[in-house]
């Protein structure tokens, strides 16, 4: 098997068992309490990987459960190797996903464009 296929399977793998440790093991208050993620970046020597969640909530809550999400990965960590055989767990590092948030600003502005097109006065010369 490629490095590449690994290292994707293994990115997928991580997204799952990350996703349910987050879920049902971190009891930090400062969570939001709708917490996805987005996916998993494992480098290459698998000793580090980047973590974006997708945080439904005010930039307040999201900053809080970054926070809290970065405090506790040595925790989620231990949780998550006990799920996943890997030779080496991977230092997690916890990134906001901000595609939905992207997603949602391009929606808006089409929906702006054919709002004005609609309001436009038709006019035939």
């Amino acid at each position: 098997m490629t490095v590449k296929k690994r290292v994707n399977r293994l990115n997928s793998l991580l997204k799952e068992v990350l996703s349910e440790v987050i879920r049902s093991d971190v009891k930090d208050p400062r969570m939001a309490p709708l917490v996805t993620v987005a996916s998993v970046d494992i480098s290459k020597d698998l000793h580090h990987a980047k973590v974006y969640v997708s945080i439904i909530g005010t930039d307040k809550e999201r900053r809080e459960t970054l926070e809290a999400l970065e405090s506790a990965a040595g925790f989620i960590g231990i949780h998550t190797a006990k799920k996943v055989v890997m030779r080496y767990f991977p230092t997690l590092t916890f990134k906001l996903d901000t595609t939905v948030d992207e997603q949602m600003k391009i929606d808006a502005l089409i929906e702006k464009i054919h709002h004005e097109e609609d309001t436009r006065p038709h006019g035939n010369s």
